[in-house]
């Protein structure tokens, strides 16, 4: 049983890298921004609660999160592992993961800012992001928040994860096959089956 997190800012690839592994070892891919917009989507309780705070670029608040991603992980529909794709992004989350869950790694998508925003504006030029069409958050004004909310809240974690042994720092700005034959060396594991990545 494998259980990993995929760490980075907005637009570092978290999404894509996380998919390629869940397809290559059968491993669950659970997203947190995945699992809002679709509430959103299909109109739910919770996403009149979300909603707003998503199209501003802010965090939902760890409550909310915590429950909704205890809910998902109660599932255990996962035979061989799973990859956490945008959680946990406060100290607060991070404590009741760890709390609760026995984690092997944290893979660290390194993107400078700048070709953060490059990706992201791109993305909302093109008019998709992430398997969704475009992002309510991919505007200028909302990715100055969440940059902002980013190295305030989730960057710091790093260091919780380099006290626990778990982080291995990888370079997002190499292009989407070269990131995931790194992670592959890096995580030292043969996928179940081989994919023809980008």
């Amino acid at each position: 049983m494998h259980k990993y997190i995929m760490f980075g800012p907005q637009g570092s690839g978290k999404s894509t890298q996380s998919r390629l592994l869940a397809q290559a070892f059968d491993f669950v891919h659970i997203s947190l921004g995945g699992v809002f917009r679709w509430n959103v989507e299909n109109h739910t309780k919770l996403a009149a609660q979300v909603q707003r705070i998503l199209a501003s670029g802010h965090l939902v608040p760890d409550e909310i999160v915590e429950r909704v991603v205890k809910e998902r992980l109660e599932l255990h529909d996962w035979n061989y592992g799973f990859v956490l794709d945008g959680f946990p992004r406060t100290r607060r989350q991070a404590e009741y993961l760890f709390e609760n869950w026995n984690l092997d790694k944290v893979i660290y998508l390194n993107v400078p800012d700048e070709v953060v925003e490059q990706r992201v504006l791109q993305r909302a030029r093109l008019g998709f992001g992430s398997g969704f069409t475009k992002r309510a958050d991919d505007n200028p004004e909302s990715l100055h928040v969440r940059m902002q909310q980013y190295h305030e809240k989730t960057k710091p974690l790093l260091d919780l994860y380099k006290q626990k042994g778990m982080l291995i720092d990888i370079n997002g700005e190499l292009p989407i096959s070269a990131v995931y034959s790194r992670i592959l060396r890096a995580l030292a594991v043969a996928p179940k089956r081989d994919l023809a990545t980008p």
